[in-house]
């Protein structure tokens, strides 16, 4: 598939790749704005599904969390820290884990495979040392992230949707003031259980629709 490079696409691009980072399309958006101000987080979004759907750079799907981008789209592995979100690349040996590739389970022919390693990464670890915690953050772990009555009724509205919602959507189906919503939705997006692919709307991830069972 043939794409045209326009200008939006070359500067997310570049901006993706200055950052030597794997952003979320709404971090990426931060630095794009500042280039081309009337730019839309909806515009950035839909260029980078465009990338990645071409090949052109990679997208990290990462179990009940934000959506990430990475310039470099060859193949190579990732590890999540489950304290900052912080994500890096990692080196496996690709060799031992393809033998399963010519393997035939339950009558699938296995090409390929997504190996997702989470752990807490060194600066945050060094910031535990420090304060002395030993215990790992809440959602490291299976047990899912708890959540308070307002919270629940918040992602409850968002999984009844088909599509993001705004804070809007969400205050009519629970009652709640926007405003409310609005500083809920922050903190639980921090906690994975949100993310927001479109400016101002947001959806339930993996991980808030195991917070409310």
């Amino acid at each position: 598939m043939s794409l045209r490079m326009t200008n939006q696409r070359e500067i997310i691009l570049q901006e993706l790749q200055k950052s030597g980072k794997h952003l979320a399309a709404d971090e990426l958006y931060e630095r794009v704005k500042k280039i081309m101000p009337r730019i839309s987080l909806a515009t950035v979004y839909r260029n980078l599904e465009t990338l990645s759907e071409t090949g052109v750079i990679a997208k990290l799907e990462i179990s009940g969390r934000q959506k990430r981008f990475d310039y470099d789209a060859s193949e190579h592995d990732h590890i999540y820290c489950v304290q900052c979100q912080k994500v890096d690349n990692i080196e496996l040996d690709r060799e031992v884990i393809s033998y399963s590739s010519t393997i035939s389970a339950q009558g699938y022919k296995i090409t390929g495979y997504r190996l997702e390693l989470v752990g807490i990464c060194p600066v945050c670890r060094k910031n535990n040392q420090k304060r002395g915690e030993k215990v790992m953050p809440s959602g490291s772990d299976d047990t899912p992230v708890e959540v308070t009555e307002e919270q629940k009724k918040i992602l409850q509205a968002m999984a009844a949707s088909k599509d993001p919602c705004g804070s809007k959507d969400i205050a009519s189906a629970t009652g709640l003031e926007a405003k409310i919503i609005s500083s809920r939705i922050t903190a639980m997006k921090k906690k994975g259980l949100v993310e927001s692919p479109v400016h101002c709307k947001y959806t339930v991830t993996e991980e808030g629709r195991a917070a409310i069972g």
